[in-house]
């Protein structure tokens, strides 16, 4: 590099020093020739920057000295600093252009030109580029638009700091502000607006600032380099934002309201980008709840336009595109995916982007010299393959995530399952997940799970998945191992054999919520009528204490899911006497820590049933007989106002005092005395049908 330096410098010695010049007719000139250098080079734009020449530049920009002429050349200078690498923009950064460049679109104007803003009803200019009013070529607005432009390529990286924009309240109101002066403006600003929305405090920032208004508008714009970056800043400031989303939903401009206007852009005579860009607009909207599924705007313009879009003839990124739009869209109603299925042969055109193959024209042919452009031929073919099978993967999800009969017609689309295990063993993560959110959909299916999945032995490549993955792909692996441990799936023995023990007892060790609900869940089918010695191993290898920390949970489904796994381990005579001969004093302390607790109704009631169950046992009978104070609690809770509590408590009384079973009648007496006979007499007077047969039940085993 230092080598390259030299060179700039020795070979433009005279334009480089005179950058520097007070006389701004020649740094005019050198400005010219810089600019001319760095287009199109980043060698020369690496060189440039090594020099320490971006300190001058923004000189310029903050000098108030500075000609118009000599700001525009120097704005569009940055700008094309700003095309280069990534690397090139991180040095504009740190160097400070922002700020520069954003004073350059407030304080210039205010120096060098009179500008009229009318934000108040403001109409964007609507007249094709070479009608727009001769003021726009002022040498003000031409320096506005070029800071623009070099803010617009500076967000579109990644390094861009875009809370940058939000530490001053004025600069959003001041872009929305530059909006009407010039279609370059309306370009340029909803574009950078657009890479700078990225949470719902910015989404809520720029509604309140006008831009949904403003959007509105640009809408409506004849300019095709206008309307799409609009709908991009729509989409983008409504998306999974329900206030956003309701203000875009009652706005209008021209007498329209802006989902009547997205609805125009759905017209097959627009172009694929300004369809697929308005869908998904429509989509965020009803997403978020602004409008409805049942909407014809959603279900039969939006709908059917990206159902469309899927189809053959539609370029790759377009199909990519849609695929995901819908997926999004459908994805939690079942009326829209029951549509979406029945529509213009959609599992079929989503069938064909799994059949996807990079041109076969573009293989190296046997040369042993491949070109740098083959290369990124080649990559990007790779690539459009992965994203192909993505987007089918998440909308083959979406379309079964409910409806058995639609789950049906996808796994009976040729060759699919073979290519959702293929998917699973993918080394691109994206793939992988949206492979393994495709089969957690499908698992749903008690048929598929007995036959299918069977068929193709999807539990191997899941549980090989499961080892090392990343959180979101554990998170999806590991709720669709639940399914596949349900006590009908000829999976579950394999799975057992496989290690899934210890594998999902470390999920419920892990931070995420999540992880440890679809951890103890899965344990819990694995529980449900197992043999005893599966049961042991779930016990030895979770262990007491960390069964105390799942109940102590903050997550109420995993305290849930735990007192499920409590259930089914304590089931069947032998079981539950073996277990409690083991663990009987931790799992009677686990019980009563819950009847004691502040716990909503539904979670003491899996507590009593716990209790009923060790009720059940012969020898397990003991721990409730023995302990006074939980005789009292089930009195106390025969009592309770909630009916479930009630019955809950009468079955685990009724399984105490079961007189065909050895000891029934010393337990009888003990209860007697401590008045729940009398209790299950009183309660004879129940309206409730389930309450009032269980009391009857119990009262009858009272000799």
């Amino acid at each position: 590099m230092a080598s390259v330096i030299y060179q700039v410098v020795e070979s433009n010695r005279t334009y480089v020093d005179q950058i520097y010049s007070p006389d701004q007719e020649k740094c005019f000139d050198a400005l010219v020739q810089l600019k001319n250098s760095v287009i199109g080079s980043n060698k020369q734009k690496s060189a440039v920057i090594q020099l320490g020449i971006l300190t001058r530049l923004i000189r310029i920009l903050n000098d108030e000295k500075s000609s118009p002429e000599l700001l525009v050349e120097t704005a569009v200078i940055l700008g094309s600093l700003a095309k280069g690498t990534d690397e090139h923009v991180c040095s504009l950064v740190d160097a400070g252009v922002i700020p520069a460049l954003l004073n350059g679109t407030r304080c210039v104007l205010e120096h060098h030109c009179v500008m009229n803003y009318k934000m108040a009803g403001f109409r964007p200019s609507l007249e094709p580029e070479e009608n727009v009013a001769p003021s726009i070529t002022h040498p003000c607005q031409r320096y506005v638009e070029a800071c623009l432009r070099c803010l617009r390529t500076i967000f579109g990286s990644s390094c861009a700091p875009v809370s940058v924009l939000y530490q001053d309240s004025n600069i959003i109101p001041h872009l929305i502000h530059l909006i009407p002066q010039s279609i370059y403006n309306q370009e340029c600003i909803t574009t950078i607006l657009t890479h700078c929305c990225q949470t719902p405090e910015q989404q809520t920032i720029l509604c309140n600032s006008g831009a949904i208004q403003a959007t509105a508008a640009l809408l409506c714009s004849p300019v095709y380099r206008v309307q799409m970056p609009s709908l991009n800043c729509l989409a983008q400031m409504c998306h999974k934002n329900e206030k956003v989303s309701n203000a875009a939903s009652t706005a209008s401009f021209g007498g329209k309201s802006i989902p009547d206007i997205l609805v125009g852009l759905l017209a097959r005579d627009k172009p694929n980008e300004m369809q697929l860009a308005s869908a998904k607009c429509l989509t965020y909207i009803c997403r978020a709840g602004a409008i409805s599924p049942e909407d014809p705007k959603i279900l039969y313009k939006a709908l059917s336009c990206l159902v469309r879009m899927c189809k053959k003839d539609k370029l790759c990124n377009e199909r990519i595109t849609a695929a995901e739009t819908l997926s999004y869209l459908i994805d939690v109603d079942t009326e829209l995916q029951r549509v979406a299925s029945i529509s213009d042969h959609l599992i079929s055109s989503l069938t064909e982007f799994l059949k996807y193959q990079p041109d076969p024209t573009l293989s190296a042919g046997g040369s042993s010299v491949v070109s740098l452009t083959h290369m990124k031929k080649v990559n990007f073919e790779m690539k459009l393959a992965l994203e192909m099978k993505q987007a089918a993967f998440k909308a083959f999800a979406s379309l079964g995530s409910n409806d058995e009969d639609i789950r049906k017609r996808i796994i009976d689309t040729d060759s699919l399952m073979d290519h959702i295990v293929s998917g699973l063993s993918d080394g691109n993560a994206k793939v992988s997940l949206a492979a393994v959110r495709c089969l957690h959909s499908l698992s749903r299916s008690v048929q598929q799970l007995r036959t299918t999945f069977q068929d193709h032995t999807v539990w191997k490549p899941l549980m090989q998945l499961l080892h090392g993955a990343q959180d979101d792909i554990l998170i999806v692996a590991s709720s669709t191992l639940c399914n596949l441990l349900l006590e009908f799936s000829p999976s579950k023995e394999p799975i057992l054999e496989s290690g899934a023990v210890d594998l999902l007892c470390s999920l419920t060790c892990r931070d995420d919520p999540s992880l440890r609900l679809n951890g103890i869940w899965a344990l819990m089918n694995m529980a449900f009528q197992a043999e005893q010695k599966i049961k042991s191993q779930i016990l030895n290898s979770l262990g007491t204490d960390q069964i105390f920390r799942l109940l102590s949970d903050s997550d109420v489904n995993v305290l849930m899911k735990t007192l499920g796994l409590l259930r089914n381990l304590l089931s069947t005579k032998p079981h539950i006497d073996y277990i409690m001969g083991l663990h009987g004093k931790q799992i009677m302390q686990a019980v009563i820590l819950i009847l004691e607790g502040d716990h909503n109704a539904e979670v003491k009631e899996q507590a009593l049933c716990i209790l009923a169950n060790i009720a059940d046992g012969d020898s397990a009978k003991n721990f409730i007989m023995s302990n006074e104070d939980v005789l009292k609690k089930l009195a106390s809770y025969m009592m309770h106002t909630n009916i479930k509590l009630q019955i809950a408590a009468t079955f685990c009384i009724s399984n105490l005092i079961w007189n065909e079973e050895e000891g029934a009648l010393e337990r009888q007496i003990k209860l007697r005395e401590l008045g729940i006979q009398k209790l299950l007499q009183q309660m004879l007077n129940t309206n409730d049908t389930t309450l009032f047969d269980k009391v009857k039940t119990a009262l009858q085993q009272f000799t």
